[in-house]
Formats: structure tokens, sequence, C-alpha cells
């Protein structure tokens, strides 16, 4: 099963995040006169806006970003985005904002318990249910990734991620006839969807 690739689910809200995780990694290595862009970024000679994002970091034009300062931003943003988590516990914009933060800095047991928080004030929420999902499953605790999938279908049986997904914890569980039957319920079921083809491959891969 090494060559199933999982999972398909929504990511939105760790792109920021993940950006900046990157950076700390890279900020040990920058040179101060020689300095990379990433591709179709732009060089811009102004100063960094004060808004909740870029709060705390400097500009890397007048002090060039190193591993204190950057962790130092990061970890401000992150008591900001906890602070407002917890004075707003229904406002689950900003209660996502924080899990996505959270797992992105690989905090995953913070970050299912904010992510369980949405879901007690809505128990619907597909988007929260998937990000479990890829907590569970990239730590390798694939009975609470099927428990998080089966609970996905519950709200919407037409789920093709889902099912798919499904089929992918059934397969690394070793029960590759609910993966097969899974991804042949898409084949059959959801021909033009995007995940029919990579139905038919991870069947080819069994």
């Amino acid at each position: 099963m090494r060559n199933i690739k999982p999972i398909y689910i929504y990511i939105g809200g760790f792109i920021f995040a993940l950006i900046i995780i990157v950076i700390i990694s890279k900020t040990s290595n920058v040179k101060t006169n020689n300095m990379s862009v990433p591709p179709g970024a732009g060089i811009i000679d102004k100063a960094m806006p004060q808004d909740s994002i870029h709060k705390g970091l400097q500009n890397p034009l007048t002090q060039p970003p190193d591993k204190n300062n950057v962790m130092a931003g990061i970890k401000q943003h992150m008591d900001e985005l906890k602070k407002t988590a917890e004075e707003h516990p229904r406002d689950t914009l900003k209660m996502r904002e924080y899990a996505d933060f959270l797992t992105a800095a690989h905090q995953n047991d913070q970050a299912v318990v904010y992510y369980n928080k949405i879901l007690k004030v809505n128990p619907g929420r597909v988007d929260i249910l998937s990000s479990l999902v890829f907590l569970y499953f990239s730590s390798n605790n694939l009975n609470e990734a099927e428990l998080y999938l089966n609970k996905i279908l519950a709200v919407d049986k037409n789920n093709v991620d889902a099912i798919y997904n499904l089929g992918v914890v059934s397969a690394n569980k070793g029960d590759r006839a609910k993966a097969k039957q899974l991804w042949s319920k898409i084949i059959n079921n959801y021909p033009s969807s995007s995940l029919a083809q990579k139905a038919k491959e991870s069947i080819a891969q069994l």
C-alpha cells in the first residue's frame, strides 16, 4: 500500500502558517546580501504592513530574518490567535484559524482540541471533520481517521473525497476488499468526478 497516496482534504486555512514554518527552516541559511525571492514574488521596498498576519515580523529588507525574530513573530501571532479563540468560543472562524495554525506548527494534540470545539458549535462541519481525518491519518491513527470519515459520510453520503479516503484507510488497515469496493463505487457511481481515475489507479495498485 505504500504507493497509494492519501488524502484529498480541505487545506486552505493552512497556507499562511505553512509559509511561516518554511521560513523557520530556512532562516539559519539566509545570506543578507543575496536573498532569493520566490518565483513571481517581486521585491517590495515599502514597509511591511502591520496587520494581524505581519505584526511582529520585521521588514526583511531592513532587518533580515533570523531564527530569533521569526520565531518571536510566530509566537506572538499564535498567542494572539489563542487569546481571540478563547475569548470568543463561538466564533468558529477565529477558532478555525488558530486550529489550522496549530496543525501547521505540528501541535496536533492541541489542534484536535480546537477542531472539536468547533464541532460542538456545528457538528456538521465537513471541513473540520476532514481536518481531523488528516491529523489522525498523519499520526497513523487509522481507527480515528475511519471514524471521522464515516461522520463525513453521515452528513454527506455523496462526498467522493471521503469515499476515496475511506478506501485509503481500509487499504492501509489491510482490508483490500473493502478498499476495492469503495473505489469501485466511485468509478461506477461518480464516473465524471475528479477522483474516478485515481480510484482506478488505486485499485490497480492493490
